[in-house]
């Protein structure tokens, strides 16, 4: 797959619009969504660092773009089982399994969630990435928005880049969260040498996570977690670096020896079909007449049996919700 690579360097007359605006003005030909989407990914990077949407332009800058050639021109069409909890001529919300890989790439050319919408919506095909504005990690269950039209994926794009799209998870992770909430801010890049993991990086883009503790056991903490950022396993890596990786991770929990554990709960976490992280709600505006939405989905069987398991085997101590 070749790519273009794009070079500039901001013009004066720029100063004071925001970074996606600038950037359809220089590289005219390219639309703005697609610039958007780049950004977004982690693709467009400024004096050398990875983008933000919204930050203003002051001139001078040296931006690059290495541009990918469009992902989806080779995927196919697969009878993959789907779960979608809502849809209209707009949109379409899945309740995604874990275990389901959301676009195809390495090791994975079929039997994506990508692949499976283009067989039930053929109409897709034309849309950049089968319609898909955001993405779920392999492991992680729950619920996601795909465009059916230009109009809506545009619209979510934006809502994505204003954030203005709300994301709820649930979430099992080890040791006791001592805080009843609380908000991590550390901006999250791809690891120096794991390249296949991400890292909380004073060179990475800004990320924030919000968090508040549901209940707390002997070895682990329920809690609900809010993304004001959406970057590649940005829970995930926040709570790791918080000392809590999510139970279950097989990245970022590894050697986690506890022979104490009750042989339920050790067979419950054996169990998990993915990470303990669930994408349990999700809110936008409706690219059809703009009134706020939202969805909700319920607990996946394995966690809810991890959480079950949990309660029965220690009892939790005083909720902070």
């Amino acid at each position: 797959m070749s790519s273009e690579r794009l070079h500039a360097v901001l013009p004066p007359g720029l100063a004071g619009l925001r970074l996606d605006r600038a950037l359809a003005e220089v590289f005219q030909g390219h639309s703005r969504s697609r610039i958007q989407r780049s950004i977004l990914e982690g693709h467009v990077l400024v004096d050398g660092r990875p983008a933000d949407a919204s930050q203003r332009v002051a001139g001078g800058e040296q931006v690059e773009w290495p541009m990918p050639a469009a992902p989806d021109a080779g995927w196919k069409p697969d009878p993959v089982a789907l779960r979608p909890v809502y849809e209209d001529s707009e949109i379409i919300v899945i309740d995604k399994p874990a275990g389901l890989v959301v676009h195809p790439g390495a090791g994975n050319r079929t039997h994506t969630l990508a692949n499976g919408l283009l067989h039930r919506y053929p109409e897709l095909a034309r849309l950049p990435r089968a319609g898909v504005v955001h993405r779920l990690d392999k492991d992680t269950s729950g619920l996601l928005v795909v465009a059916r039209t230009d109009a809506a994926h545009r619209h979510l794009v934006s809502e994505i880049l204003r954030r203005a799209v709300e994301r709820e998870y649930e979430a099992v992770v080890w040791g006791l969260v001592s805080s009843a909430c609380g908000r991590i801010d550390a901006p999250i890049a791809r690891h120096r040498t794991q390249r296949t993991r991400m890292a909380v990086a004073a060179r990475g883009r800004n990320a924030v996570t919000h968090y508040r503790v549901r209940a707390r056991y002997s070895h682990f903490t329920r809690l609900r977690v809010r993304l004001e950022t959406g970057r590649t396993h940005q829970i995930r890596v926040h709570m790791h670096h918080l000392g809590h990786p999510v139970a279950g991770d097989p990245v970022y929990a590894t050697r986690r020896r506890t022979p104490d554990l009750p042989l339920s709960l050790q067979k419950a976490l054996r169990e998990l079909e993915g990470q303990a992280l669930h994408a349990s709600r999700l809110a936008f505006s409706h690219p059809l007449d703009g009134v706020r939405r939202e969805w909700h989905a319920t607990l996946p069987a394995d966690l809810s049996a991890l959480i079950a398991t949990l309660e029965a085997t220690r009892g939790a101590l005083p909720r902070s919700e």
